[in-house]
């Protein structure tokens, strides 16, 4: 469930050095290597799967993705993990993980209420008992938005040398009913043009995302405003959330 461009073959091959490992893929690994059972929703290329994997988890690995371009990333390092083209509408699930995961802020991607309602239900359903569902929006106290300008341009080399410049620009003025709609852009001066991407990602604060959360049937266990463990604090980075089936 990562940015629309990366439908795009050539774009996807780009993800991984866009997004290299942080703290917040570390963060995330410790608990996929706790757990016996996993599912990735919104796994882009796989990182955090092919990763445990590599380090040793011996248990079962999924990961969903609705772009194809991306699942190909995927596939070419580990087809030892099961990887499944789609979102949470694709199957019935039932109860077969100990831990559901959305990492790189793909919640955000969920931008209308029977969206959010519709996923969470699903990670209910697929959550054995004592699972835990475990994802990060970013605060919006914290106005991330607004250091997506062009001016803060990200440069990246694809792998037959191509040198490609990649910035977001803001549109409609920023936050507008809790909705950030922006451009990607990447540009490299051997395409023939710039190839322009049009995202739109939503803003929830932590008492909104406990709303939603209870609706599914599922309650928060912890949540963190850092990758440090850190407490919420009003203008924090994140508002990482832990879940687990209501009681």
């Amino acid at each position: 469930m990562v940015d629309h461009s990366f439908a795009d073959l050539s774009l996807a091959a780009l993800y991984d050095g866009l997004n290299p490992w942080g703290p917040g893929d570390g963060f995330y690994l410790g608990l996929v290597m706790e757990a016996r059972s996993v599912l990735d929703i919104g796994c882009g290329t796989g990182q955090l799967l092919r990763r445990a994997r590599a380090e040793g988890h011996p248990g079962r690995l999924m990961g969903l993705d609705p772009a194809a371009a991306m699942l190909v990333q995927a596939r070419r390092d580990r087809p030892d993990v099961e990887w499944m083209l789609g979102d949470m509408r694709v199957r019935r699930w039932d109860g077969e993980f100990d831990l559901v995961v959305m990492t790189g802020h793909a919640f955000q991607e969920l931008t209308r209420d029977e969206e959010i309602r519709a996923c969470l239900r699903a990670v209910r359903a697929a959550l054995a008992d004592g699972g835990r569902f475990v994802f990060e929006t970013r605060n919006p106290g914290a106005r991330a938005w607004e250091g997506w300008t062009p001016d803060r341009a990200r440069e990246i080399t694809a792998a037959d040398g191509t040198p490609v410049r990649v910035w977001h620009e803001v549109r409609d003025g920023g936050l507008s009913g809790g909705r950030v709609r922006f451009t990607e852009t990447f540009h490299s001066d051997r395409w023939p043009g710039p190839r322009v991407s049009h995202s739109v990602l939503r803003f929830l604060d932590a008492d909104a995302l406990r709303e939603f959360l209870a609706e599914a049937g599922l309650t928060v266990v912890e949540q963190y405003g850092d990758w440090g463990r850190g407490p919420l604090t009003p203008a924090g980075p994140e508002i990482i959330t832990v879940a687990g089936p209501a009681r």
